[in-house]
């Protein structure tokens, strides 16, 4: 079992659509991963159908009452499994705090002996707090998407910086991979954030594989469906197909 966070300190870089089709694309190697939206926004949980009505039946209370996942897990057409998330999520670093016990619960829960068998993809909010910070304890691998932009960078940069910081905690250097994500090759832009990357970036740490700007992955979150099940034969399911591979091949993901 491979716990995959999928993280970066921007907004609207791809990260809830890198989420949703790397568990559609695991599921696509007749697996049945597990998705956790721990996003307040629930973007994630809502493409896969899961619309958790009351806090209580969402990730929320797997932190606030130590709910099993189990529980509150929903099968989605998708094949996925998925712990929706819910608005309520935004309360939880006033609530909680930031100790070791609370920021390494999910971490606790993902290790256990009864837990859930199967690959974990978690969706992360931009925000470097107590959720966040659960999903990066808890993790083998942190994926953090960069979209052909400069600002992006940036937020990849931050990220960069915020899990440097924790070396010392974990006792190594947390594997990571950066993606970039909405590139077109037609824009210098793409090519200039893509030169930058691999100037910032250590080069066995940057993905390979680059997810083009691609209308069938514009489209499909709005139709509530990974890229697979709305357009098998785009650009963009040929990508993300391709990223799982990556991280097959490189023994990340099993």
């Amino acid at each position: 079992m491979t716990v995959i966070a999928v993280f970066n300190q921007k907004g609207g870089v791809g990260k809830t659509t890198t989420a949703l089709n790397l568990l559609a694309g695991i599921a696509q190697r007749k697996q049945r991963p597990l998705g956790i939206d721990l996003d307040p926004q629930a973007h994630l949980s809502s493409i896969f159908g899961a619309h958790p009505r009351l806090a209580d039946d969402s990730v929320y209370s797997f932190f606030i009452r130590q709910r099993p996942l189990a529980d509150i897990a929903q099968i989605t057409a998708s094949g996925v499994i998925m712990c929706p998330g819910h608005l309520e999520l935004t309360k939880l670093d006033t609530l909680l705090g930031k100790g070791v016990n609370v920021v390494t619960r999910l971490r606790a829960s993902l290790k256990a002996a009864d837990a859930m068998p199967g690959h974990v993809v978690i969706d992360c909010c931009p925000l470097l707090g107590v959720l966040s910070l659960n999903a990066i304890f808890a993790c083998d691998l942190v994926i953090i998407p960069v979209s052909a932009d400069y600002l992006a960078l940036q937020g990849a940069q931050q990220v960069e910086r915020s899990l440097n910081a924790l070396e010392p905690v974990f006792k190594h250097r947390l594997p990571r991979r950066y993606l970039l994500t909405r590139f077109d090759a037609r824009r210098k832009m793409s090519s200039e954030v893509a030169d930058l990357m691999a100037m910032a970036f250590r080069p066995g740490e940057i993905c390979a594989t680059r997810i083009a700007e691609n209308v069938s992955l514009a489209e499909s979150p709005a139709r509530q469906l990974d890229v697979f099940r709305h357009a098998p034969q785009s650009r963009g399911a040929r990508d993300y197909l391709a990223l799982v591979e990556e991280l097959v091949g490189a023994g990340l993901v099993t």
